[in-house]
């Protein structure tokens, strides 16, 4: 099969597209025809090594988490998909090796979930991950209730941008940093926008008087410090950027495949609850200009990548 791969840690320029083995289907993992692969920040951090202590790499490694696509083939002990079945994945495993950018991916049957008919495969793509992220830290870790405040930092990324419509339908008012040109963004997620920069804390307790009672960080640093100062008494702070969140008597959160809860995202995304902004497409075998974007930090919504699509022979498998 087709495949992005790199054989040893570095930036953008280690990955290398051309052939690579086909995947075993093990007993409870389902082979997917590739349609889209998102891109995520976590992705090339991995591949520059920075989540070496946490995850061994088996070189050479296929990047990517985030995949919608199409059943070939299901493992011996998997029921609940059936050749034909449009998927969504957050295919991670607890080691670096086996991909999503690629044309096939075997997929451990717990990390997927039924395509969202609603969405196209490009949008399908950008949810598991980043939408996974804001639901699991908004829900379990936060458990942000109806009526109350919360802060989102980066509003308008990948993770925000989901963050600021779940915790909208969850009833709660949301205030989300941003870029001034995408204020209007966030509003349309059902935001109030604020800039970054000096004084933030001050633009934050002029919107929310009374404090924030959870705020959602996925920057770090000035983020957080500001984070904190702005909670009110028993407030509530996670991080998915900055273990510095413990020393503010926050948690620190790590997204985990979950297949409920990314049925549940799915079934939220159908109903028109979360929507998907894809920002720029690229094919496969450009991904290494994707993560050169995606590592400007600056986009809004997600980026994606986009595999060849031949109709694969349903009846024989890949």
């Amino acid at each position: 099969m087709k495949a992005i791969s790199y054989s040893g840690y570095g930036g953008a320029e280690v990955l290398e597209y051309g052939e690579r083995p086909d995947p075993r289907v093990g007993p409870d993992t389902v082979l997917v025809k590739v349609r889209a692969a998102a891109v995520n920040p976590v992705d090339w951090k991995a591949r520059e090594g920075y989540l070496d202590a946490a995850l061994e790499p088996v070189f050479p490694v296929i990047p990517g988490w985030d995949v919608s696509g199409v059943v070939v083939q299901p493992g011996m002990a998997v029921d609940e998909f059936a050749v034909g079945d449009e998927v969504i994945g957050y295919v991670r495993e607890d080691f670096l090796s086996r991909g999503t950018l690629a044309e096939y991916v075997a997929a451990p049957v717990r990390t997927l979930a039924r395509k969202p008919l609603s969405l196209s495969f490009e949008e399908a793509a950008g949810l598991p991950l980043a939408g996974l992220t804001a639901y699991q830290v908004l829900h379990r870790t936060l458990r942000i209730r109806e009526g109350e405040t919360v802060l989102v930092h980066a509003a308008a990324g990948g993770v925000g941008s989901f963050a600021v419509q779940l915790a909208r339908h969850t009833g709660a008012r949301v205030i989300g940093t941003a870029s001034e040109h995408n204020h209007e963004y966030v509003r349309q997620l059902g935001g109030d926008p604020v800039a970054y920069g000096d004084g933030l804390a001050d633009r934050l307790r002029a919107l929310a008087p009374d404090g924030i009672d959870a705020a959602f960080d996925t920057v770090g640093g000035e983020a957080l410090r500001v984070s904190a100062e702005v909670l009110r008494p028993g407030g509530r702070l996670a991080s998915i950027a900055d273990g510095e969140v413990l020393a503010y008597g926050g948690h620190y959160a790590y997204v985990r495949p979950d297949a409920t809860d990314l049925t549940q995202l799915a079934e939220l995304a159908e109903q028109g609850v979360v929507s998907v902004h894809v920002e720029r497409v690229f094919p496969l075998e450009r991904a290494a200009d994707a993560y050169r974007l995606n590592e400007q930090g600056r986009t809004r919504g997600k980026i994606v990548v986009t595999v060849d699509w031949e109709v694969p022979d349903l009846g024989t498998g890949a």
